[in-house]
Parts: structure tokens; sequence; C-alpha cells
């Protein structure tokens, strides 16, 4: 109906049509922190009931139940959006630092966050 002879978005002169390390950070950082958050519920979750088991369904029970799930989303959240943020950061400083955008960047920030994260003596 209507042709399509143009790009669709409106970009600044000399910008890339792709998004950058930095942009894509936010995202990395953010979709770890839910993804924790929500794997973290469903242990707590687990734990909670298996935790509760022989006590009856009552108000102190729920409330143990609920302590658990938040405890252990907040946890993971926590963890997995640290992680992502160490991930990010080293990726955009290798970047600028090489000038460069390729897989050697992410291989080198994959491996440098593992070492900072295991440096602290967590198993």
């Amino acid at each position: 109906f209507f042709p399509q002879d143009t790009d669709e978005f409106i970009l600044p002169t000399g910008a890339n049509k792709t998004r950058g390390r930095f942009e894509l950070a936010f995202f990395t950082i953010g979709g770890c922190c839910m993804t924790g958050a929500a794997f973290g519920a469903l242990n707590g979750l687990r734990l909670g009931l298996k935790e509760t088991q022989n006590m009856a369904w009552s108000k102190p029970r729920n409330v143990q139940i609920l302590n658990m799930v938040t405890r252990q989303g907040a946890l993971w959240a926590n963890t997995l959006g640290s992680l992502a943020l160490l991930y990010s950061a080293f990726g955009v400083i290798i970047e600028k630092t090489r000038g460069a955008e390729d897989d050697l960047n992410t291989i080198a920030a994959g491996t440098l966050t593992g070492m900072l994260y295991k440096s602290t003596g967590r198993v």
C-alpha cells in the first residue's frame, strides 16, 4: 500500500543501525535481574514448601513460605544482576580500549567476570 523506499527509522547522520554494547548492557542487566528474581522465587517456593511440610496450612506457614520466596528472589536477582553488571562493564571497557567490536571482547569480558567472581572464594 505504502512503498518502503526509505529506512523505517530516522537516524542521525553517521549513526549505526545497530545498538552498541553500552546500550545493550541495560537490557542485559535488567533481564538478568528479572530472570534471577523469577528463578529465586520458584526456588524459594520449593524450599518454603519443603521446610514447612510438617506444619498445617495457617498464617505462620504462609508467612514463612512468603519470606522464603522473597528472600530467595532477592538473593538470586542481586547475584545475577551483579554478574551481568560486571560482564557489561568489562565488555564496554574492553571495547572502548581496543576500539573494535568483535567476539574477542565477549570472551574477554566473560573470562574477567568469571575470574573476579571466583576470586572472592565463592564455590
